[in-house]
């Protein structure tokens, strides 16, 4: 992203969140914010209409996500972190009480979101911080001070870092016994099919062009090795077909297809 503007990919992740609700009206995740605070009205929206691949993509992981996060607030994690927040609205819908949402991101997509929050007319619940960390420059493990484990969101994030960006954030997630993270990650273009790897590259292109490419792809065993090493365990990984089949009722998938995942795991 360029200095002082908000990310690019950012808005982009945001339009396809809001579209679902339009498209697929939220079947997968429904958020009654996600319209509201890009402050377009559907006819802007869907002059554009994103892809529906990409699309429900992104409905499908933030539901993993928030689905996780229940599961370890009932098991009485109190903290929340936001890694990469973008215009994420879960902190301002946030449905249980007494849980503390950090939202962590580079300073300027921060500041951008805040404006939008009150363009929109959404408060800020008392139960939010914001925290300004560029995570290619600055150490996560320094900035964050919290005192108890906590659940770490961090969706749409992992293929814009370089390698040792991605590992300094990961070793900071896993420094206290107790801490969960969900992320994204992508298979490298190479294992694709002809048509999906020019899709991929297509894109990969388009996002390189605004000044935000992606820079780190990995396989299963290859992220499961690096979690396994940093003490995590109870790891979840689902990629295209376990996604199909949880989300969409598919089982024709083969279970090996590539293409994006979303993981969880626990230290």
């Amino acid at each position: 992203m360029k200095s002082g503007e908000p990310s690019r990919t950012a808005m982009s992740a945001a339009r396809y969140r809001a579209a679902h609700q339009i498209l697929e009206h939220g079947k997968i995740f429904q958020d009654p914010l996600a319209v509201r605070i890009l402050g377009l009205d559907e006819q802007e929206l869907l002059a554009d209409a994103p892809r529906r691949a990409m699309r429900v993509f992104i409905a499908a992981r933030t539901r993993f996500a928030e689905d996780a996060l229940a599961v370890a607030y009932s098991h009485g994690v109190r903290e929340m972190v936001v890694l990469g927040a973008g215009l994420d609205t879960f902190a301002y819908r946030n449905p249980h009480p007494g849980l503390r949402v950090t939202e962590i991101d580079h300073p300027d997509t921060g500041a951008w979101k805040r404006t939008r929050l009150a363009e929109s007319g959404i408060a800020i619940p008392s139960s939010v911080r914001y925290l300004g960390v560029d995570f290619e420059k600055e150490s996560l493990a320094e900035r964050l001070d919290l005192t108890e484990p906590a659940f770490f969101l961090w969706l749409g994030v992992v293929p814009y870092l370089t390698l040792d960006g991605f590992a300094a954030t990961l070793e900071a997630i896993a420094d206290r016994p107790g801490n969960e993270v969900v992320f994204d990650y992508a298979q490298s273009p190479s294992r694709m099919s002809p048509e999906r790897r020019e899709a991929l590259e297509a894109r990969a292109a388009r996002v390189a062009k605004i000044g935000e490419p992606w820079l780190t792809y990995f396989e299963p065993d290859e992220i499961a090795t690096r979690l396994t090493g940093l003490g995590f365990g109870d790891l979840e990984d689902l990629g295209p077909a376990q996604l199909a089949a949880r989300f969409f009722g598919r089982d024709d998938i083969p279970a090996d297809t590539p293409g994006g995942h979303v993981l969880r795991a626990r230290r």
